[in-house]
């Protein structure tokens, strides 16, 4: 019962950049501002594809789906982290710890495949247009968006699982901003050589796989887009695709970057900025990217504000003083 104790911590302690205390006050800001034009921007996008009946295409119910699971992920350890910093006890609970390792990598691996079916319907989009509506049909949406949430909660189960059986032997400092698989895995007193080699396997499964499939799909999508007579066609599907390129790049790069990579003390900061990057920054910056370059969507967004405007004048007519 001892060793068990000792093994299991109740709580541990998040160092992050604690031996850079002149960092935390910019890291406040920057976590703080992040996670507002989080929240703020992917709820505008969900309302918005669910208002305009103009949205209701599948290229939006992903688009939803994404910035649904954005919302979940970075309130699964934003929140915690700002807390920390503002604190000199930079600590979560054993409990906590755990719900922010399986929260925080389910969510991480639906967006992966995600964002590779997401590829699939521009694919189908470009490549189909006239078997568009009949390909991508409703009840395919459910099951693709359906599966990518199963496999990515599965693969939680999975990993988290492996991970928290791991003893610790009484190591309860995570030098990290949260509780995430490679950086609880250096906690352990025992060999790890068979969970990193498992931890490898799935991220192959899970990046580089979608990755792939999302490379063939646009080497298809640009030969079909080169077909296009108007330039204005031509401009509006790469503008489309373009988007979610961006996007693509941005979480897989730095996903990649963190668990493909052999582990070494010299990337250990490195590692931690990356992770602040797919976990932070790039759910940011997602619902600036769809809607700075998407038409469609700032359209939504201009009939949205008219129509609230002109039902304030309904509601409102008399209120001017006579």
């Amino acid at each position: 019962m001892n060793q068990v104790n000792e093994s299991v911590p109740q709580e541990f302690i998040l160092l992050g950049f604690s031996d850079r205390p002149w960092l935390e006050l910019p890291l406040f800001v920057v976590f703080l501002v992040s996670y507002i034009l989080t929240i703020f921007g992917n709820l505008a996008i969900i309302l918005v594809s669910r208002l305009d009946s103009k949205l209701h295409t599948p290229m939006y119910f992903f688009l939803t789906n994404l910035s649904l699971l954005d919302l979940c992920y970075t309130t699964s350890t934003v929140p915690q982290m700002l807390v920390n910093i503002c604190n000199s006890r930079k600590v979560i609970s054993y409990g906590g710890c755990v719900a922010q390792l399986f929260i925080f990598l389910a969510l991480g691996s639906t967006e992966c495949l995600l964002l590779a079916v997401m590829s699939f319907d521009r694919f189908v989009a470009i490549c189909c247009p006239l078997h568009y509506s009949v390909i991508m049909h409703q009840r395919l949406c459910l099951q693709l968006a359906a599966a990518s949430w199963i496999s990515g909660f599965s693969n939680s189960v999975l990993q988290s699982t492996l991970t928290l059986q791991m003893p610790l032997c009484g190591h309860k400092e995570v030098d990290h901003f949260f509780c995430e698989v490679p950086a609880l895995l250096k906690l352990s007193c025992v060999d790890t050589t068979a969970n990193e080699a498992e931890l490898f396997f799935i991220s192959v499964l899970f990046l580089l796989i979608p990755v792939a499939l999302i490379l063939i799909s646009y080497a298809f999508i640009v030969q079909a887009v080169l077909r296009i007579r108007s330039a204005e066609g031509r401009r509006k599907a790469f503008g489309t695709c373009g988007s979610h390129l961006i996007v693509v790049s941005l979480f897989y790069g730095t996903a990649i970057y963190m668990y493909l990579q052999p582990p070494s003390p010299a990337s250990k900061d490195r590692g931690k900025m990356v992770s602040l990057f797919y976990g932070i920054i790039t759910p940011m910056l997602n619902p600036l990217i769809y809607t700075l370059r998407n038409k469609d969507v700032k359209g939504a967004f201009k009939r949205s504000i008219a129509r609230a405007s002109s039902i304030k004048k309904w509601e409102y007519p008399n209120n001017r003083p006579r």
